[in-house]
């Protein structure tokens, strides 16, 4: 990265070195500074500083994360694709129900210890740095995916089974912690202004790039082996993939350097005669209540419709209706497949006319339009199924394609992997994670098959009512950062 000034009868050259400060005195001598302009925006940060961005070192920083991050949830699209499976291995019983969600409550106990991973990761990543934390959940993910893979079924072991499957998914959360909010950081810190939706939303591309990898691979596995062959050993296949695919992760993430933000911030400290940025946990909560909120808010929406569609969906099309499983996995992935095109798209949207706009539109659309879509998937005939899929999975997209920058966008440098690790994992925990639980819970309570539809209502109620009072990011320095430009707009 590098950094530059103008003034108002000469251009410096740029040099390749850290932010160039301007003088105070700079409205006396003519320097002229180039800062976006919005009228409603968190506050500009009080630096003069430009930082240059370079469009390889962004490119890399944008592939390892979002690589890492499709790596990552490579395992919930096994562990949610092959749910039925796992509950047959863990959890005998001749109630497929309790089956189901006997599966369900040990995915929803991962996301338990997630704020407990947001508490540790996310502080640790505003200490030392978003790189060396996002490189170790790396290797704890990794570990605990490849774990499941080895661990022997009920019929071998017994209690001991599920037990050892609950402590790999505890693994799994506890690192999980403090992944989302690293890489989302670690991309909005490194892409310049006018472009951070744009590259923001490859995050989510990965995220879905990896859930079609896993249930693709669950999908293959299903038409290829038997179901006693998928029973006894074959399951196994995809959660045992996991280990290398973290060691390619980890060589990508391990290669990049720390963001210009964050490296802003170790030169403060070292002019304080400081090691490292310190900030206690304290001022990460009770300084930031207002952005934790609306951070809680916008996250249950989007995880409670990203969990219902992609987790849940596939369980409720062959447990609940009684679904094909093969067509009912195909669909799923052909609607991933279709957000992965229009993701890119979606978040250079996002830069034009504003991540609010976006956000809210998806709130709209799925308290408007989650009944008919739920009605379509009931129907039955695969063309119902799909349109009904499809209509919920670009209304996801909204969600998608925004996130990743409005979210970091809401907390200043010095805390923003913290609290935003908090704020995100304390929703996820709480609202995302346990949406199959809960769901699942309600039909065999109500017997109503609307429920999803009426829970993800729920959800655009409350999201709505976060997008109202947050401040519109779009082409805005990050707070705390010094504005972010391309070359080009040198």
């Amino acid at each position: 990265m590098v950094a530059f000034r103008l003034t108002s009868g000469e251009r410096p050259p740029v040099r390749p070195s850290g932010p160039v400060p301007v003088p105070d005195e700079r409205q006396a001598s003519g320097v002229l500074t180039l800062a976006p302009a919005a009228p409603v925006a968190p506050p500009v940060p009080s630096t003069t500083d430009v930082t240059v961005t370079d469009p390889a070192l962004v490119k890399r920083a944008v592939k390892a994360a979002a690589l890492g991050n499709a790596m990552e949830w490579f395992d919930f699209g096994v562990y949610s694709y092959i749910a039925v499976t796992l509950g047959k291995v863990f959890f005998p019983s001749g109630n497929p129900t309790a089956q189901l969600l006997s599966t369900f409550g040990a995915f929803a106990a991962a996301f338990l210890v997630r704020p407990l991973g947001g508490m540790v990761f996310g502080p640790l990543g505003d200490r030392i740095g978003r790189q060396k934390v996002l490189a170790l959940t790396m290797i704890m993910m990794a570990a605990g995916t490849f774990a499941i893979g080895l661990i022997p079924s009920y019929a071998t072991i017994g209690v001991g089974a599920p037990l050892l499957l609950l402590l790999a998914r505890l693994v799994q959360g506890f690192s999980t912690g403090g992944e989302y909010a690293g890489a989302s950081t670690f991309i909005a810190e490194y892409s310049p202004d006018k472009k951070r939706g744009f590259f923001g939303s490859w995050l989510e591309f990965g995220t879905l790039a990896g859930y079609i990898g896993g249930a693709g691979l669950v999908t293959l596995m299903t038409a290829l082996l038997s179901s006693g062959d998928l029973l006894s050993w074959g399951w196994r296949i995809p959660f045992l993939i996991a280990g290398p695919m973290g060691i390619i992760g980890l060589y990508l993430r391990m290669r990049l350097e720390e963001t210009p933000a964050f490296a802003a911030e170790l030169a403060k400290a070292s002019k304080k005669e400081q090691d490292r940025p310190k900030v206690p946990l304290r001022a990460m909560l009770s300084g930031q209540w207002r952005a934790l909120l609306l951070c809680m808010g916008l996250v249950l929406v989007f995880n409670v419709t990203d969990y219902m569609l992609l987790s849940y969906m596939p369980s409720y099309l062959t447990s609940e209706l009684k679904y094909d499983e093969t067509h009912g996995l195909l669909v799923v992935l052909g609607v991933m497949a279709l957000m992965m095109i229009v993701q890119p798209f979606a978040g250079a949207l996002t830069d034009r006319i504003g991540r609010r706009p976006v956000i809210a539109a998806g709130c709209v659309g799925f308290l408007f339009l989650s009944v008919p879509a739920i009605l379509l998937i009931r129907q039955g005939s695969l063309l119902a199924v799909a349109l009904g899929m499809g209509a919920l999975g670009l209304l996801l997209v909204c969600f998608t394609s925004a996130m990743p920058a409005a979210l970091p966008a809401l907390f200043p440098t010095k805390v923003r992997y913290g609290s935003l690790s908090i704020g995100f994992n304390v929703s996820v925990s709480l609202f995302g994670g346990t949406t199959p639980l809960v769901v699942t819970a309600l039909i065999g309570a109500t017997g109503n098959m609307m429920m999803p539809a009426y829970y993800m209502m729920a959800a655009a109620v409350i999201g709505g009512a976060a997008v109202w009072f947050m401040a519109e990011s779009a082409g805005r320095p990050l707070p705390g950062s010094a504005p972010s430009v391309e070359p080009a707009e040198r």
